[in-house]
Formats: C-alpha cells, sequence, structure tokens
C-alpha cells in the first residue's frame, strides 16, 4: 500500500491569531484545548499544481485548509476524470479512523494546511467531545451540500450551475471574513475556467460563454481574470435558482462568531 508521507514544519504562528479559527473543527476548543493543539500542529504549503495526496494512499495526517484551494478529483479505468470537491479556507482534509484516500487531492492555487499526525490526532479526538462535534457537524454539512449538487449537475442550467457556485464561493469568502455577503461584494475566484468547467459538468466553451454572459448583464463584473464583483447579490443568488441547501449548508456566517471571537 502507497503511503502519504510529508515533510511537515513548525511556525510561529498562534491558534489565536489563525484566520480560520471560528470555522475550523478546533471553533468550540476550550483554552486547554487549544494549547494542546498548537503543540502537535504544524504546517505544509503546497504550490498550484502539486499533489497533496493520490487517490488510494494511506494518508498519515489530517488537517484544515488555511489558505488557498485544493481540489479533489476521481479517474476511471478508461482514464475519464471527474473533480468531484473543492476545499476551502477551513474545510476538513482527512478522515480519523480511516488512513486510506479516496480521492486525489491536488493544490488548485498555493495551499497551506494546519495539519497533525493522524494518529495524535485520533488520541485527541478520543478525550475532546467539542472537536467530535464540530468534525460530526462539518461532515453533515458536506453530506448536504454533496445532495444539493446532485441537483446542481442533474436539473440546473449552464447558467444556474455557474451563479450556484460563484453564489458558494462568495458566501464562503464573507463568512471566513465575518461578512454577510452584499451588494458590491469582491471576492476571489481561485479555480481557472478549466477547473470550474470540469466541476459543473460543463466544457470551458460553455462556462466562457455563460461568464461572458453574465457580465454583459452586469449580473457580474470581472476586476481581472481571477476576481468577481458583485453588483447585486440577491440578483446573483436569483441567477442561481437556490434551492435551501447548497448554496447555504455550512457556507453561512456562524451564529457564535461573537461567542468564540
Amino acid at each position: 500500500m502507497l503511503v502519504a508521507r510529508i515533510t511537515l514544519a513548525k511556525t510561529d504562528a498562534n491558534c489565536l491569531d489563525c484566520p480560520i479559527r471560528h470555522r475550523a473543527v478546533c471553533a468550540s476548543c476550550t483554552s486547554s484545548e487549544l494549547e494542546e493543539l498548537n503543540r502537535i500542529r504544524q504546517y505544509r504549503t503546497w504550490k498550484a499544481g502539486e499533489t497533496i495526496a493520490w487517490a488510494g494512499e494511506n494518508m498519515s495526517f489530517v488537517g484544515s485548509v488555511v489558505t488557498g484551494v485544493a481540489t479533489l478529483s476521481s479517474t476511471l479505468v478508461d482514464g475519464r476524470r471527474q473533480m468531484v470537491g473543492l476545499l476551502l479556507p477551513s474545510d476538513f482534509l482527512g478522515r480519523p479512523g480511516r488512513g486510506e484516500v479516496s480521492y486525489d487531492v491536488v493544490a488548485a492555487t498555493e495551499t497551506t494546511f494546519c495539519l497533525f499526525q493522524r494518529d495524535q490526532f485520533e488520541r485527541f479526538l478520543s478525550k475532546s467531545p467539542s472537536i467530535a462535534k464540530e468534525l460530526l457537524e462539518k461532515t453533515l454539512d458536506d453530506l448536504d451540500s454533496a445532495r444539493e449538487w446532485m441537483l446542481l449537475l442533474g436539473r440546473k442550467t449552464a447558467r444556474e450551475k455557474i451563479a450556484s457556485l460563484l453564489v458558494m464561493m462568495a458566501r464562503r469568502d464573507g463568512a471566513l471574513h465575518r461578512n454577510e455577503p452584499g451588494d458590491g461584494l469582491v471576492f476571489p475566484l481561485h479555480i481557472t475556467r478549466e477547473a470550474m468547467a470540469d466541476y459543473l459538468g460543463l466544457t470551458v466553451e460553455t462556462v466562457s460563454r455563460q461568464i461572458s454572459a453574465m457580465k454583459r448583464d452586469n449580473v457580474i463584473q470581472l476586476m481581472d481574470t481571477r476576481t468577481i464583483r458583485v453588483p447585486d447579490f440577491n440578483r446573483l443568488v436569483e441567477q442561481s435558482a437556490a434551492s435551501s441547501g447548497f448554496e447555504d449548508a455550512h457556507h453561512a456566517l456562524p451564529e457564535t462568531t461573537a461567542k468564540r471571537a
């Protein structure tokens, strides 16, 4: 069995100063729990395009995205490839209790993880109900999002798919900075149009046409190739034909933000 082994590095960063502190699995940790996590956590950065883990490998670590975006992809025996998920800041990689990776994990941008050796994290998890609860909530939210994504792929039009992805990214960026998305919102589009096409089950040409049409209709404005401005956020939501699930599931601002700050 292949084993994904990586070189980790300690940093001087403090957990209390972490940009994902209020959304990561450690969000509800007590001060003593944070101190213990701070002792065992390490950082690792991958450049855009680098593989973090291959499907089928036994991954010796788990952790959360601090900055950047990574993709989850699956490849069929004949070489056909499908992106099945995105890891955005505060998302968790790995499954305690099971080492094998189900998907290829690749850095879409320069991506930094806060990582833990899996055996150390599992021992910590066994005595930390708050971490176990946050991890369960994230898992259930991911399940809800996956079900909504099935609706998106099966029933939404190309324009609705792209608008849904933009709404999700906008809300995640807003939650990360503790801001509710609104008119005039500016957020980074971390993935390429090729990656968007792969993720949404569209062709690159269709993605480009729909983005150009949304720009022409002033639904979005392109500040540059990777930065989006939304003049009217409600209009973008309407374009996504949003249901109550995918665009809102675990992407909204946490109710307990003030308590955790």
